[in-house]
């Protein structure tokens, strides 16, 4: 059950749509969330060099999460196989984010078109790392809609690809990964060199899974009613004008299919920040463009769930012809 399983990634991903991931049932991200807290205090107090620490960081929290994953299924495969196969679903599915990211996004737009903007600024504060308080409606669509395009590839399309490389416990490590640079992965006085080994390790794991989001939503643009050829082209023209390496290319593919743009001033603890500008100002950025942005997220994760279970297939073959 540590290997990509076809049948998994499929029961997985369905099991995300249907019912995402509720309140109830516990999370691996919020125990990851807390062993980074854990740690980092722990790491703090030794006084070691900053950079050190952080890689000592990293090294820490996905060796634990990954380990107790790996043990965790091992232990159930053994003692009762149907157990640990169930499990492998489970933690899969935890690791991937479309029903989540549609629910949060969601709030966002229900407030926004009741005219209710502290509490479209107040949600959107949960799914974004820049201050709200100030948004107005135009910087509050393209909050959403940026960040539903970052996190179809950070959120879904990345967790199905480490899923398909290795399985479940591999998605964990990744999703360890990406939690620290949501922790710790800032560029500021505190996490500039503590956090500088999580941020540059999530870099280089979403590095492929980036380009290949790209791909996929230029695919899904004409599914969605979108612009195929203007995802071409302003992912072409733009994908790395974003300071991240990675995010540019999925934000771009979305701006061009939308006939958007997106970029510009942002504040981030108070700092403001300014990013260029990605896409064209050809239409407006309104319920619109969020709509098609959640159709372009679903369509680009349904084409990579069957790519995912096509190469697991693959890949499952090609382990059991080397036994």
């Amino acid at each position: 059950m540590t290997s990509a399983d076809p049948a998994i990634i499929f029961l997985a991903l369905l099991l995300d749509l249907i019912i995402g991931d509720p309140a109830w049932l516990p999370h691996p991200v919020i125990a990851i969330g807390r062993l980074i807290h854990f740690l980092e205090q722990g790491l703090r107090r030794v006084r070691l060099n900053e950079r050190l620490a952080g890689v000592l960081l990293l090294l820490l929290v996905v060796t634990i999460s990954s380990g107790t994953a790996w043990i965790l299924l091992k232990s159930l495969s053994y003692v009762l196989p149907p157990a640990g196969w169930i499990a492998a679903v489970l933690i899969s599915s935890t690791c991937l984010a479309a029903r989540s990211l549609h629910k949060e996004s969601a709030r966002v737009v229900a407030a926004l078109l009741a005219g209710d903007l502290p509490s479209a600024r107040r949600y959107l504060s949960c799914i974004v790392g820049r201050d709200t308080g100030h948004l107005e409606e135009p910087e509050i669509w393209r909050g959403v809609v940026e960040t539903v395009a970052e996190n179809t590839s950070d959120g879904i399309i990345a967790p199905l690809f480490w899923l398909t490389i290795g399985g479940p416990v591999v998605a964990i490590a990744y999703k360890a990964v990406s939690t620290l640079d949501s922790m710790v992965g800032y560029r500021n006085e505190r996490y500039l060199r503590f956090g500088w080994a999580s941020a540059r390790m999530d870099d280089l794991l979403n590095y492929i899974p980036a380009r290949i989001s790209a791909l996929l939503l230029i695919a899904a643009a004409p599914l969605a009613g979108c612009s195929a050829s203007g995802a071409t082209r302003i992912t072409r023209r733009d994908r790395l004008k974003h300071p991240s390496p990675n995010s540019g290319h999925p934000e771009a593919a979305v701006a061009g299919a939308l006939g958007v743009r997106l970029g510009g001033a942002s504040r981030y603890n108070g700092i403001s920040s300014w990013k260029e500008y990605i896409g064209d100002d050809l239409q407006p950025l309104d319920e619109r463009a969020y709509i098609g942005m959640i159709k372009l997220m679903y369509i680009s994760t349904l084409l990579m769930a069957l790519i995912s279970m096509v190469a697991a297939f693959f890949l499952r073959g090609l382990h059991v012809q080397s036994l």
